[in-house]
């Protein structure tokens, strides 16, 4: 993932995509009863989780259902996950200095 995908989800209305869709697969249609967003702003904001790879689309007769792209998330979280790994040592560090001061000087 990169800088730019973060921005993608940094929109809240896309991050209310989003959630819908973990719930489970839906339509524009769905997604657009279930939000206070426009049809056509939930079809630009899915054409960007698309583009981005984060979603999925597939046919269904005249419909397209949208679903998240489980590998996008997992990229993402996985990046989570080494920021905040590294966060909770550099604190660990902080504390464990601030419990020693004389090793400070």
């Amino acid at each position: 993932m990169t800088d730019e995908d973060w921005a993608i989800i940094a929109d809240p209305s896309r991050r209310a995509i989003l959630e819908q869709l973990a719930a489970e697969p839906r339509a524009v249609g769905e997604l657009t009863d279930r939000l206070s967003i426009s049809r056509p702003a939930v079809s630009q904001h899915l054409k960007v989780l698309r583009e981005a790879g984060l979603v999925h689309e597939r046919p269904e007769g005249t419909r397209r259902i949208y679903r998240i792209n489980p590998v996008a998330l997992a990229a993402l979280r996985d990046q989570l996950d080494t920021f905040w790994s590294r966060t909770l040592t550099a604190f660990a560090d902080v504390v464990a200095d601030a419990d020693n001061p004389e090793d400070q000087r």
